[in-house]
């Protein structure tokens, strides 16, 4: 493999310095390194960031190939900075034994634009009654570490208590979509004054709160680790809050659409805005990018939910949930969290990379850019601005909310263990 020299890219937002890759390790960091033969990337003004890491992918196959592939999501997340990225369970099958984890972590291996980590289901077919093969999907070649019914709730106390205590034999995490289902039926958006107005159904904050509640203290009740998906509501933030405080094993997500997007935008009645928890209130979006700020929730992962063209273009309430987000995750990041002064890129170095990976327990990602180590890599310009264009995403679904809306920052390069994966914006 040739040698690459990034030359002036601000690590972490630092200082400039250049970084030499040889192979897939990083082998020098610092002033005026010089690699004879050497690629030479001019990235002055450019941030270096580790490779990003996603705890929350959609890659549909096997059985819904029409929305993504794993081809197709995988050079999705690389043209995004990501070199990592968890794959949902809810495929068909569902990814509740090890042949199907295997399948899909072998053709994330084949096709090589990021790594792919399989999350395994938490029940047989996500149907919350019986426990899947937890511990076959843990030891087969995927060594499953997370697993999530996501898209549904382990709403069975007994199933969450049972599960939590067969992760902890190995140190695995369960995911909790949290979602109390009675609460919920028949629910369009969020509940509250725009619900009202329009006349759709509501979902309460108190559907995600409750079963948080629960959960953490199932949690600590086991000695397990759980991890909380896409939390949406401020009520959550407290209650994560709150089991941190008392030492607990809890870790919470935010998606970069919940940082930005509120349910006023769902008075256009465009199903683009149709998304599972539902955007929530202005109030809500900023404490969410509070909490991520200070720690509270530990991670950003973008539930990049790609769908069909004719899945999204109908009457909002027969339309399917879910948003594209791999490609624009890191834009909407620096949009709501860096220029904003929430964070700098330390920050979001931590919050989509350091974080993530510890969580996963995902090896050989989420590592210093230092000397020695993994050469899995973002670069990003932040001085780029400019439209989004779904026309021009990898992924092959284009269901994103954010078509036509100025963006800041542009990822130019990926590599995954030295290997470049995107070059100047556009896929090797």
């Amino acid at each position: 493999m040739s040698k690459t020299l990034i030359r002036g890219a601000k690590v972490l937002g630092g200082e400039p310095q250049d970084v030499l890759i040889d192979g897939g390790t990083i082998a020098r960091v610092g002033d005026a390194v010089e690699a004879d033969g050497a690629t030479v990337v001019e990235a002055e003004g450019h941030v270096l960031l580790p490779g990003l890491v996603d705890l929350h992918t959609h890659l549909r196959e096997p059985g819904r190939e029409d929305s993504e592939t794993v081809l197709t999501g995988t050079r999705a997340a690389a043209t995004g900075g990501f070199t990592a990225v968890h794959a949902m369970a809810n495929t068909f099958p569902v990814a509740d034994t090890a042949g199907v984890v295997e399948q899909v972590w072998r053709l994330g291996r084949e096709y090589g634009y990021c790594d792919v980590q399989p999350v395994g289901a938490v029940t047989v077919g996500l149907e919350g009654n019986k426990l899947a093969e937890l511990g076959a999907m843990h030891d087969s070649a995927a060594g499953v570490m997370v697993f999530s019914d996501d898209g549904k709730c382990v709403d069975d106390a007994v199933i969450m208590r049972r599960a939590l205590e067969y992760v902890k034999a190995f140190g695995g995490v369960v995911a909790q979509h949290a979602q109390e289902p009675r609460l919920t039926e028949g629910a369009q958006m969020n509940e509250g004054t725009v619900s009202a107005e329009l006349g759709l159904g509501g979902w309460p904050a108190v559907a995600e709160e409750s079963i948080i509640a629960r959960d953490v203290l199932l949690a600590a009740h086991v000695g397990s680790r759980v991890h909380i998906c896409h939390l949406s509501t401020a009520g959550s933030v407290e209650l994560v809050r709150w089991a941190k405080s008392k030492g607990w094993d809890v870790t919470a997500e935010v998606t970069p659409h919940h940082l930005l997007l509120t349910d006023e935008l769902v008075r256009s009645y465009d199903p683009v805005y149709k998304v599972n928890p539902p955007l929530r209130t202005e109030a809500d979006v900023m404490a969410l990018r509070e909490a991520l700020a200070d720690g509270t929730i530990d991670c950003v992962a973008t539930d990049h939910a790609p769908h069909p063209h004719e899945d999204k273009d109908c009457e909002w309430a027969a339309a399917a949930m879910g948003m594209v987000g791999l490609e624009t995750a890191l834009s909407v990041v620096q949009h709501t969290m860096v220029d904003s002064g929430l964070l700098d890129w330390a920050g979001v170095a931590d919050r989509m990379s350091f974080r993530p990976a510890e969580i996963g327990r995902l090896s050989g990602h989420g590592r210093p850019v230092s000397e020695g180590e993994p050469a899995n890599l973002t670069l990003v310009d932040p001085a780029y601005r400019g439209a989004v264009d779904p026309a021009g995403f990898a992924s092959r679904s284009r269901n994103t909310p954010y078509a036509g809306r100025e963006l800041p920052g542009r990822v130019t390069h990926t590599w995954l263990r030295g290997r470049a994966t995107l070059v100047d914006g556009k896929l090797a």
